[in-house]
């Protein structure tokens, strides 16, 4: 099946959400690690049940876009999807920093 240009684009944009949602939610599950410590066998056990999880998440997501056929450009959007979370999750965390040192310097002064 033959999609128009508009189609790709929708399905590429629908990818891209796709993988940002899979990095938010493996941060997520980082960022209960680090509140609740977890043994090793835990954590690959958790690693084994998102991932298997996240290629479910990631075929539906896939099938229901484009209609079951595998398009590169819906992996690559994914990827780009990923990308584009770990950029805006560096840049949230840039700042937390920055303002945290400048909350620091102010109480300093006090």
């Amino acid at each position: 099946m033959i999609l128009g240009i508009g189609r790709e684009a929708d399905i590429f944009l629908y990818a891209v959400l796709t993988g940002m949602t899979v990095f938010y939610g493996y941060h997520i599950l980082i960022v209960i690690r680090r509140l609740i410590p977890h043994g090793m066998a835990a954590v690959e056990t958790e690693d084994i049940l998102f991932w298997v999880c996240s290629a479910i998440y990631v075929y539906r997501r896939m099938y229901e876009a484009a209609y079951g056929v595998i398009r590169w450009y819906f992996l690559l959007g994914a990827a780009c999807g990923a990308a584009a979370g770990w950029l805006v999750l560096k840049g949230i965390k840039k700042i937390i920093r920055r303002e945290r040192k400048r909350l620091e310097k102010s109480e300093k002064n006090r």
